[in-house]
């Protein structure tokens, strides 16, 4: 019986490139969205791939939506985080409103995940948990200070719960990834987008199916040995 994996944002950007990986590899894949059903039910008609719908923000929903899953396809082995989101500001111009929007969805939804899925994996001494982080959780960014404290406060959260569950078969890993071809990146202006690329080495934006290929490799069991670390996926403009 394949395993079953959940992917958190996972029908539209780096999300989708990598439910659809895990489903070509083999997991039995579901997909969260939070809006936008039209899309997502595209997406499902697209690649045979179950879509749910719930705010990850919200405990209660994840409490219910990963029960949803589970009753439909069995219990959840591999978790990826990837869900969230930016609203932008300098710090001085912030309202609490977008620091919380941000840190709940991108951050919060780490805990209320994991939190929902930690217990089977643990009966079961099996899981896989990947934290899709950023570049800019690791280097800061201007403009970014509610979205960067959120994707820093991941290696935290993923060093953590790797500590409490290694002994339980379970790994805790994060990706930073760089800038990345998806709608977001490609909404930026020509010339700031041309001057982010001359900081790449790679002389490139990434791929998603970069950083889907990153999560594959941990999601496998042969990756059982790796826990705690956050893998840089940027083409080499931030190395650590």
């Amino acid at each position: 019986m394949s395993r079953v994996a959940l992917v958190t944002g996972g029908t539209r950007g780096i999300g989708a490139a990598i439910a659809v990986m895990l489903k070509e590899a083999g997991y039995n894949v579901a997909a969260t969205y939070a809006r936008n059903q039209e899309r997502a039910e595209a997406f499902k008609e697209e690649t045979g791939i179950h879509v749910f719908q719930w705010d990850v923000a919200d405990f209660e929903g994840c409490q219910k939506g990963v029960e949803a899953v589970e009753a439909d396809l069995g219990s959840i082995d591999i978790l990826v985080n990837n869900a969230g989101i930016t609203a932008d500001a300098t710090l001085h111009k912030m309202t609490s409103d977008q620091w919380h929007a941000v840190v709940d969805t991108n951050l919060a939804s780490c805990f209320n995940m994991t939190r929902a899925v930690i217990n089977g994996m643990r009966d079961r001494s099996f899981g896989r948990i990947i934290n899709i982080a950023s570049i800019n959780g690791l280097k800061g960014q201007f403009g970014q200070s509610n979205y960067a404290a959120s994707k820093a406060g991941m290696r935290g959260f993923t060093k953590s719960v790797a500590l409490e569950n290694a002994a339980k078969g379970i790994t805790v890993n994060a990706i930073a990834p760089g800038y990345t071809d998806t709608e977001m990146v490609r909404a930026v202006p020509e010339k700031v987008l041309e001057s982010i690329i001359a900081q790449i080495p790679a002389g490139r934006l990434g791929k998603a199916d970069d950083i889907a290929r990153t999560v594959l490799f941990l999601a496998d069991e042969a990756a059982g040995f790796i826990t705690g670390e956050t893998i840089n996926v940027n083409g080499g403009q931030y190395m650590v």
